[in-house]
């Protein structure tokens, strides 16, 4: 009797395992497909605070996606920098035009004369 509630219980097992698996053609468990990044950066425009909030990075079997990470995050870095140049590039450029200001105001006014007036 031992054995034979344990050959049966082996039986039921190895069916259950085997629907769940898919030994047959239609599984009872579709393969699930693999993650990949949704939503990337804009690659037409530069990238805004909302387009970083609502970037979402799929997960992996060791955590994130290195190669989405590493994109997103060049992209990022890189954007950065051209921001910083341009903002660099500006100030330059309006500390040349008030140094250019002060200097024209001050040709015309008068030894002795207070600037502005």
């Amino acid at each position: 009797m031992f054995w034979f509630l344990l050959i049966a219980m082996v039986v039921v097992i190895a069916a259950v395992t085997l629907v769940v698996v898919g030994g047959s053609d239609s599984a009872a468990l579709p393969e699930a497909p693999p993650e990949q990044l949704v939503d990337p950066l804009p690659l037409d425009r530069p990238v805004g605070r909302a387009d970083v909030e609502a970037l979402r990075l799929p997960v992996g079997l060791r955590g994130y996606r290195m190669a989405d990470v590493d994109e997103a995050l060049g992209r990022l870095g890189a954007e950065l920098a051209e921001r910083d140049a341009r903002i660099a590039e500006l100030e330059s450029a309006l500390a040349g035009a008030q140094a250019t200001a002060v200097s024209r105001q001050d040709m015309f006014t008068k030894p002795g004369e207070e600037p502005g007036r």
